[in-house]
Order: C-alpha cells, then sequence, then structure tokens
C-alpha cells in the first residue's frame, strides 16, 4: 500500500479515535467526578455519611473496575444497542468506552478528595460553610492537581481501549490496524497507528502534566 492510500485512512482512522475519546472522556469526567465525590460524601464521618449507599456504590465501581474491557464490549451490546441503535461505529463504541472509564476515574477522584488536609474542611466547617460550598470550593479546588493527573491517566487508557474497541467494529485507529494491518498483513499501516497512538498518548500524557503542575502552583 502507497503513501496515497494509507494517509486518507491514517487521517479518517485518527479523526474517529479523537471523536471516541473526546466524547468518552468529557461523560467521563462528569459522571466519574459525581460518583468519586459521592463515595467520600457517603463514607463513615463524610458530609453525607450512609454506609449503605457507600457500600452500594462501591459495589459497583468494583465491579465496572474489574472486568476487562473487551469482555465488558460483548456484555453492554443490548444496553448499547438501546441507547444508540447499533453496536458498530464510533459511536457505537462511546457508550463501553463510557461505562468502562467512569468507575476507573472515580477512584482516582475519591483518592484524590482524600488527600485534601482535614484542617481545610474542619475550618471550612468551622466558618459556617454549607455542604455544596465544602465541596466546589474546599474538596474539589484544592484535589485539582490531582483531579486533572487523573484524567489525564484515563484519558490515556481510554486511547488504550478505544483501539480494543476496532476488534468489534468501532472505527478508529485500532479498526484500521485489525484490518489492514493485521488481516491483510499490510505491515506499513500497523507501524503508522501504533506511531500515532504513541504521538498521541505523548502529547496527551505531557500536556496534563503541565495543568496538574500549573494548579499545584498556584
Amino acid at each position: 500500500m502507497t503513501w496515497e492510500d494509507m494517509l486518507p485512512l491514517l487521517w479518517e482512522g485518527s479523526k474517529e479515535t479523537a471523536y471516541m475519546v473526546g466524547v468518552s472522556t468529557a461523560v467521563t469526567a462528569v459522571g466519574g467526578l459525581l460518583l468519586g465525590v459521592l463515595l467520600v460524601l457517603t463514607d463513615r464521618g463524610g458530609l453525607l455519611a450512609a454506609r449503605p449507599v457507600n457500600a452500594l456504590l462501591g459495589l459497583v465501581v468494583n465491579i465496572g473496575r474489574s472486568l476487562p474491557f473487551i469482555i465488558l464490549l460483548v456484555a453492554v451490546i443490548p444496553f448499547t444497542r438501546a441507547v444508540v441503535g447499533t453496536t458498530i461505529g464510533t459511536t457505537a463504541a462511546i457508550v463501553p468506552l463510557t461505562i468502562g472509564a467512569i468507575p476507573f476515574y472515580a477512584r482516582i477522584v475519591e483518592t484524590a478528595i482524600r488527600e485534601v488536609d482535614p484542617g481545610v474542611v474542619a475550618a471550612a466547617r468551622a466558618m459556617g460553610a454549607s455542604r455544596t460550598a465544602i465541596v466546589v470550593k474546599v474538596l474539589l479546588r484544592e484535589a485539582r492537581p490531582g483531579l486533572v493527573a487523573g484524567l489525564t491517566i484515563t484519558l490515556v487508557a481510554l486511547v488504550g481501549y478505544s483501539a480494543m474497541a476496532g476488534a468489534v467494529g468501532g472505527g478508529g485507529l485500532g479498526d484500521l490496524a485489525i484490518r489492514y494491518g493485521y488481516q491483510r498483513f499490510e505491515t506499513e499501516v500497523m507501524i503508522a497507528t501504533v506511531v500515532l497512538l504513541v504521538v498521541f498518548v505523548q502529547l496527551t500524557q505531557s500536556f496534563g502534566d503541565w495543568v496538574a503542575r500549573r494548579l499545584s502552583h498556584r
């Protein structure tokens, strides 16, 4: 395969991967943040202490994290079809990508928030701050470097997940590598997709690390 034939395929695969990872990351950031905050708030000593709720949320998160993504892809096929009307394509791949990433990021959010100095929270409570103010202006604000670093790790993991989604017709660079690099023995295509994925991950990690450092210096 010549470069003239390969470049349009690589461009289209890159756009599909960026679309899948971008939308999945946005939804995961919201869902994982909410779930992670709830895990902290409902734990013993939390602002909304409720052990049964915390145990249920923890169970859901642990189940979601324990399933290998390739199995999750198949397991959620009925749900994916119900949500987007199909199980093939980049839009369909976003559903399992998000379901797999939210529990992952939720645990990172929980860890980042737990590292906030309890004294800061106690001072805010002593000053009469509401629960919402404590969560938004104290916990989330103080945990920002960890939250950004965790989201970067999650985004990188989603790149790997998106490549696996190509095994079941999810599109993107993973699908390109399987159809051309593996099934048709086009070694050049395989190498090119690997290089693009490595570059994307390196740029994402570098940018995430830079943002986290900026936030930690404030």
